[in-house]
């Protein structure tokens, strides 16, 4: 069944036969232990392309039902400090007041109630790396600073939010690190939380299910990483959960997000190349990872990702030296 779906696919897609081509093949010599089938109820679907200049290395984060993307690096390697809003119900993007700190790439974003908040990355101009932090406000589409990273200053690290607090760790300072910091807007304060479990990486992705984080993939040492984590922050515990690599091709610079209760990983750099189309889904409550129908807009690496409702999105993102604006939407019924 696997098979067959693949070769519907690269002939539906003859620009890219040997692209699927290839993920086949690499599946196929995974150590592969699921034998989940694709799943047809899910579709991918084509939205607003984004209104901002074409970049990768964006920010996205959701308040609500609204989504938000910003930063990033255009085509030409310029750092970007625009910032944008996208309804999924009207589709539509609008344009919002700049991101007031230095233009960057490779930062971080995440929300705690109403507000949003973004910070750390790289200005590639001046090559120094950042650890300051900005909270926006949707209400009066105002940005406010809030207390620096407790951690180095770094790019490429990874976060997510529960509850009331964001979380942000691993990155690049000089070397990959571990460290997780926990942020709660209350008390405008940074707290140290147990470090990352896997080894210290960059482009590592995310999503949070039932107030539990999962961080998974990333590079470290020049090497892509399939071991795939569970961070339980009433306990301050983390706990290797099933290995991605276990089921597909081991990659960095994925994104992730989550749709009810499932989390995905969709995109990225996969063995050295610039990217693939499989997206993998993973249920918490049977530790497992599951196929799901392939990605249709063209392989990508350091776009963003994001869900609101029952849908995930795409969108952004880089391929070979091409900066992307395009916008996917995965609806699934499972």
């Amino acid at each position: 069944m696997l098979q067959k779906y693949f070769l519907e696919v690269k002939m539906m897609k003859g620009g890219v036969v040997f692209s699927i081509l290839s993920i086949f093949s690499g599946f196929l010599f995974q150590n592969c232990s699921d034998t989940n089938e694709i799943t047809p109820a899910d579709n991918w679907v084509q939205r607003s392309a984004f209104e901002g200049v074409a970049r990768s290395s964006a920010v996205a984060f959701t308040i609500g039902d609204t989504a938000y993307v910003g930063t990033g690096l255009d085509a030409a390697k310029k750092d970007l400090s625009d910032f944008w809003q996208y309804d999924p119900k009207q589709n539509t993007w609008t344009q919002l007041a700049d991101f007031p700190g230095k233009a960057r790439s490779e930062a971080v974003g995440f929300s705690v109630g109403q507000k949003g908040y973004l910070g750390t990355g790289v200005n590639v101009a001046s090559n120094s790396l950042l650890r300051d932090f900005y909270a926006y406000d949707p209400a009066s589409n105002t940005w406010a600073p809030i207390a620096d990273f407790a951690g180095s200053a770094r790019r490429s690290a990874v976060a997510f939010s529960i509850d009331q607090a964001g979380y942000v760790g691993t990155g690049f300072d000089g070397k990959e690190q571990q460290d997780f910091w926990a942020y709660e807007p209350v008390s405008d304060a940074w707290t140290q939380k147990a470090n990352f479990a896997g080894k210290g990486r960059t482009g590592a992705a995310s999503f949070v299910i039932n107030s539990v984080g999962y961080v998974g993939t990333g590079r470290a040492g020049d090497l892509n990483q399939n071991d795939f984590w569970a961070y339980d922050p009433a306990n301050d515990v983390w706990q290797e959960r099933k290995s991605f690599g276990a089921t597909s091709i081991t990659r960095s610079n994925a994104v992730g997000f989550a749709i009810k209760n499932t989390g995905y990983f969709v995109t990225g750099a996969c063995a050295n190349r610039s990217g693939d189309y499989d997206v993998w889904a993973y249920n918490a409550s049977s530790n497992t990872w599951s196929p799901r129908r392939a990605f249709q807009g063209v392989s990508r690496v350091k776009a963003v990702g994001f869900g609101v409702g029952s849908k995930g999105y795409v969108s952004t993102g880089m391929n070979g030296k091409t900066c992307l604006g395009d916008l996917w939407v995965l609806s699934s019924e499972n």
